[in-house]
């Protein structure tokens, strides 16, 4: 059996906050208990996500009272839970990269779990929160059928897309840029380009503090996501395949719908202009294609705005606590 604390590993833990002010102190102390014991140096990048409440000074507290291991990420103002996790990602500095929520559904405890199963030779350890504590109709449900279709799209099989606690080497978010909501697709990005991905059950809790910022209308946006992250892995070298193809589709509907209303001209004795069906379906197809194709042609441009003018789509306001090295927080501190 592989070794629970596995040395020769440092490992970073990326946690976004957005208007998390009662559960700062706790997350603090709960991921301090559960980090101590560890046998590899750690680090904690707390990312305030713009909260208007008081998050970002009772973070900036604790990292001030243990700037060995705690580093704060403050973002200008709320950019969403994908750009607060990769501004984290752009600071951390572990061979292993760990994120996780900040409201303490996550258990901190199952840090070591995650790195412990990354050591025996896994690139992604993806959680997945068997029993969740969650509403069943509004978050759980929803979450099950996003997961079910996101696997049958992806052909990436995971139980639970949506658990932030994974655990990543490094090498597989190398050029890794983040956007909408396609943190969770991370996994899929790592198996499509050949990364070794497996399964862990992890504890959730209830929210003890605070109210969730998710809604069901987020499965409709995720799903949107997961038809980019198809298009942008699969076709990004050879997208005539994709636009050949609906050109082709509109073309065949374009002569179908000719030759109906050819049809009811000569046949049934009605004009072309007594219907509005042939302009119905010629214009509402094209209306559709062109918005479909546009939509993903915008992404792309979006991606070669940012990425080849070296670009962020966050802006960080300061950098605190963090040594040189990555430390490891004394015993008699925690």
């Amino acid at each position: 059996m592989q070794n629970d604390k596995p040395t020769g590993l440092t490992v970073s833990v990326v946690i976004p906050l957005y208007n998390e002010e009662e559960n700062v102190v706790a997350l603090s102390q709960a991921l301090r208990e559960a980090l101590v014991p560890a046998e590899w140096p750690w680090e904690v990048i707390f990312v305030n996500d713009g909260s208007r409440d008081g998050t970002a000074r009772l973070l900036a507290e604790e990292v001030a009272k243990y700037p060995e291991v705690f580093r704060l990420v403050d973002l200008q103002r709320n950019f969403g839970q994908t750009a607060a996790l990769m501004a984290g990602l752009d600071h951390t500095r572990g061979d292993i990269i760990v994120p996780m929520d900040g409201d303490l559904q996550n258990d901190p405890k199952d840090i070591i779990k995650l790195v412990a199963k990354v050591a025996e030779g896994y690139d992604v350890v993806s959680g997945w929160r068997k029993n969740r504590q969650d509403k069943s109709l509004s978050r759980v449900l929803p979450s099950r059928i996003a997961n079910k279709l996101i696997s049958v799209i992806s052909g990436v099989h995971l139980h639970d897309y949506g658990c932030s606690l994974k655990a990543y080497r490094r090498g597989v978010l190398s050029g890794v840029r983040l956007y909408g909501e396609m943190h969770r697709f991370v996994p899929i990005l790592a198996r499509w380009q050949g990364a070794n991905i497996t399964e862990m059950v992890v504890d959730h809790h209830p929210r003890r503090f605070g109210q969730s910022k998710y809604g069901l209308e987020r499965t409709f946006k995720v799903l949107l996501d997961l038809m980019l992250v198809k298009f942008l892995t699969q076709y990004d070298t050879k997208p005539i395949y994709v636009f050949g193809g609906v050109g082709a589709l509109f073309f065949v509907l374009s002569i179908l719908s000719a030759l109906y209303a050819l049809w009811l001209k000569f046949v049934d004795g009605i004009s072309f202009i007594q219907t509005p069906l042939p302009l119905i379906s010629i214009f509402g197809a094209m209306t559709g294609i062109m918005c479909i194709l546009l939509g993903l042609l915008a992404e792309v441009l979006v991606r070669i705005y940012f990425e080849s003018q070296n670009k962020t789509q966050y802006t960080v306001r300061s950098v605190t606590g963090g040594g040189a090295e990555i430390g490891r927080l004394p015993t008699e501190r925690a």
